[in-house]
């Protein structure tokens, strides 16, 4: 079968591999130039499977006020005329509901395990490389009330049967020494042994060489106009280059597409919420993270890559705006000096912003559309690497006719029906 995966994100590209693995004839079109070069170029560096947790619960409008109020928090909000940008923030107060909260975590973390497992496969199949740790994450609580508020969280670990540690303060430094140079104190935290950390541009451009190399054709620098209906049925994509035509076709367009869907009738709750990250080199590599601490008052993660210390978070919402305002390195400064102060030259970091692909309800959108030989495989917000190798292998299984090992009828765009 020919399938055309629209973008060459770590969501296409993985996607792409799978689909090439399960003999499909296999096309990626993507505007940029090579792959992983938006939202997954660089991200906080986690693959968090046991962290996925969806941003709307019960304490979050509160702590939405809170946020916006601080200096250097983790929350900006830049009000646009868009109603979709008012309608997404409804529906995701709608979700910040004990009841919502357990069902769109067991969602997630489903999700996650799978592409934990599916991870493994891979990182064994392929021998890519990509400054990868597996060395498990820590969330850090400065606060005893952070840390109370874990049980929720924790419930549905143990439901999923995710290994983890609550950690005293002395544990956590047992866990990363480096901490032991912190700034700030802390009361605890929350580890996540089976986590992983790496590069995802690097994870991406190395699984779509070796993919080209399997026969997947890689058409960059390709922009994608519209897709053209035949009835109820895809026909084709218009681009740049033509008309592009296939048996089956895949959007992982990230936070764009919602846009390129629209046009068809369908609404796609997706919204982009725009991420920061900077790239620091380590001076000392002792009091460097082991491997990735989320930083929970900042909601700021601090990531070791090789020879790098990648820190990542905030959210800003702001549409499709890309602006690299200079003050939002602020929460993303400060978290480095407070809990690994001498690790790294802040002077020479590179900055970058992203726009991650959030759902309401923090799940991804995965599986069929409405209309025929069209797939969705997007929404994936903060975790698109984290649940990479499971969107992949389920949409080749869903594509090729065979049933994916994992529950899916959750999964896809009709949960928003109801």
């Amino acid at each position: 079968m020919k399938v055309l995966i629209l973008g060459s994100g770590v969501i296409g590209t993985t996607s792409a591999y799978y689909l090439s693995l399960a003999g499909h004839e296999v096309t990626v079109v993507d505007r940029q130039p090579g792959a992983g070069l938006e939202t997954s170029y660089a991200n906080a560096g986690e693959l968090s499977y046991g962290y996925a947790s969806p941003w709307a619960g019960p304490g979050i409008p509160v702590k939405a006020i809170k946020w916006l109020l601080m200096q250097d928090g983790p929350l900006v909000l830049r009000p646009k005329l868009d109603p979709r940008m008012w309608l997404w923030g409804l529906r995701l107060l709608a979700n910040c509901t004990h009841k919502a909260y357990a069902l769109n975590k067991s969602r997630m973390v489903r999700v996650a395990e799978y592409s934990r497992d599916r991870m493994i496969a891979l990182r064994e199949a392929t021998g890519l490389a990509f400054d990868g740790r597996q060395q498990g994450t820590l969330q850090l609580f400065r606060q005893q009330a952070q840390l109370d508020h874990a049980a929720d969280d924790i419930a549905v670990l143990e439901q999923y049967g995710v290994p983890y540690e609550v950690l005293d303060a002395r544990g956590c430094v047992a866990a990363e020494p480096g901490l032991a140079t912190s700034a700030v104190p802390f009361v605890g935290g929350l580890r996540l042994a089976n986590d992983d950390t790496g590069d995802c541009q690097m994870f991406t451009e190395g699984l779509a060489a070796l993919a080209a190399r399997a026969g997947v054709a890689f058409r960059y620098r390709t922009t994608i106009r519209s897709i053209r209906l035949s009835g109820n049925a895809v026909e084709g994509v218009e681009t740049d280059a033509g008309l592009l035509t296939a048996d089956a076709y895949v959007v992982a367009l990230g936070s764009y597409s919602p846009l390129l869907l629209r046009p068809l009738g369908i609404d796609l709750p997706v919204y982009p919420i725009k991420g920061y990250s900077i790239t620091v080199p380590i001076v000392d590599a002792a009091v460097a993270p082991v491997s990735t601490v989320m930083d929970e008052t900042y909601k700021v993660a601090t990531t070791r890559l090789g020879d790098r210390i990648r820190v990542g978070g905030t959210a800003e919402i702001a549409g499709y705006d890309t602006t690299l305002h200079a003050s939002r390195r602020g929460p993303l400064d400060r978290s480095l000096h407070d809990l690994f102060p001498r690790a790294g030259d802040a002077s020479r970091a590179t900055y970058w912003c992203g726009l991650r692909p959030m759902t309401p309800d923090g799940t991804p959108v995965l599986g069929r559309s409405r209309i025929d030989r069209l797939y969705l495989n997007t929404g994936h917000g903060t975790l698109g690497w984290t649940m990479a190798a499971a969107s992949g292998s389920v949409l080749a299984d869903m594509i090729s006719g065979r049933k994916p090992e994992i529950d899916i009828a959750d999964l896809d765009l009709s949960r928003y029906s109801g």
